[in-house]
C-alpha cells in the first residue's frame, strides 16, 4: 500500500483536497506511484494527512475522474496503467506497442479455419461460408488487458501457428511472408462491452469500449486481412494530425 508524503498549506486559498490531488498526481506522473500501485484506504490517508475523510475522498475522486486512479472492489484504489496513444497508420498494435517499449504480451484465444461470416466475406471479397483463417487474441501490456483482436485472413495466405502469433505481431508475420500491405480502410467507433468482452478485458459489462474495423489490401488491391477489434477506453486512444486544404 502506498501514500506519498503530502505537504499542505492550510493558509492557502487553494482547497485542501486539490492540494492533495495535485501532489498525488505529481507522484503518479513522476513514477513514485507506478502503474498498479495501491493507495492506502481513505481512513489511513486522512489520518496521515490530518484531514477529514470527505476531503481525502474528494481528492481521490478528482484523480479517478482524470483517469489516473481506479477504484476496484476487493482491491482498493490503484494507479492505472498509462494510456496507449496510437497513431493512425498502417501498422499493427503489436508493432506500435513494441516500438513504444510497452512490452506487449498476447494470449491466442482462437486460431484455425472457419467459414467466413457475411461481414468478413464482404470485406475480403469472397462468398459467405468460404473457408478463412480466423484469429482471436487478447493483447496485454503491463500485465493488464488492453485489446481484444479478431482477424480474418484468406485461407492459405500465410503458413503460421498459434505459438508464433503469441510472440509476434500479425502485420510483422504478413510482411515476413512477402505480403506487402499497401492501403487499408478503417472505421473507429465506440460501443458497450458485452459480458464476454468485459470478462476478458477486466471491465464491467456495459463499460464503453473503443472499436476499430480495418480491411487491409496488398499491392494488387487484394484484401488480405479484415480486423474487428475492441479496446479499453481508459487505456487506449487513437491520434492523428489534420491538415487544412
Amino acid at each position: 500500500m502506498h501514500g506519498p508524503t503530502v505537504t499542505l498549506d492550510r493558509g492557502s486559498p487553494v482547497p485542501l483536497y486539490f492540494q492533495v490531488a495535485q501532489q498525488l498526481e505529481a507522484a503518479i506522473r513522476s513514477g513514485e506511484l507506478p502503474p498498479g500501485a495501491r493507495l492506502d484506504n481513505e481512513l489511513d490517508l486522512a489520518a496521515r494527512y490530518r484531514l477529514s475523510r470527505p476531503t481525502v475522498r474528494q481528492a481521490i475522486q478528482h484523480l479517478v475522474d482524470k483517469g489516473l486512479l481506479v477504484r476496484k472492489r476487493g482491491v482498493g484504489t490503484q494507479v492505472v496503467q498509462a494510456q496507449v496513444r496510437r497513431p493512425i497508420e498502417l501498422t499493427s498494435l503489436h508493432d506500435d506497442l513494441a516500438a513504444a517499449g510497452a512490452e506487449p504480451r498476447t494470449r491466442v484465444l482462437e486460431f484455425g479455419p472457419a467459414p467466413a461470416g457475411d461481414e468478413a466475406a464482404e470485406r475480403l471479397g469472397v462468398p459467405p461460408g468460404t473457408e478463412v483463417l480466423r484469429l482471436r487474441r487478447l493483447r496485454l501490456t503491463g500485465g493488464e488487458p488492453l485489446a481484444l483482436l479478431t482477424n480474418v485472413l484468406p485461407a492459405g495466405l500465410i503458413d503460421v501457428t498459434a505459438e508464433h502469433l503469441a510472440e509476434h505481431g500479425l502485420y510483422e508475420t504478413l510482411r515476413a511472408a512477402g505480403v506487402n500491405l499497401r492501403i487499408a480502410h478503417q472505421t473507429i467507433g465506440a460501443r458497450a462491452a458485452t459480458a464476454a468482452e468485459a470478462r476478458l478485458l477486466d471491465e464491467r459489462s456495459g463499460t464503453p469500449l473503443l472499436t476499430m474495423t480495418r480491411t487491409a489490401f496488398d499491392d494488387n488491391g487484394t484484401a488480405v486481412e479484415y480486423g474487428d477489434h475492441v479496446y479499453r477506453a481508459d487505456r487506449y486512444s487513437f491520434s492523428h494530425t489534420l491538415v487544412g486544404r
